[in-house]
């Protein structure tokens, strides 16, 4: 069985709404610093925080979110 890690969109999706880190992690409820590790798949985020940021992007966790092999 392969192992399958999860990638994301959220860079793009942040960017797309002309937001900073910081301004993320203020509409969501965490520090800049938890945006960034997400960002660059140091830390999987718990199913509350990928739906906050879904809806705080306007979009699904599944546009945000995916897995890959």
């Amino acid at each position: 069985m392969s192992t399958a890690n999860l990638g994301n969109h959220l860079k793009v999706w942040r960017a797309k709404a002309n937001l900073t880190q910081a301004q993320l992690a203020d509409r969501v409820g965490v520090t800049r610093k938890t945006i960034n590790t997400v960002e660059n798949q140091v830390f999987i985020p718990s199913t509350t925080l990928a739906l906050k940021l879904a809806q705080a992007l306007d979009t699904t966790v599944e546009e945000l979110f995916f897995l890959t092999e």
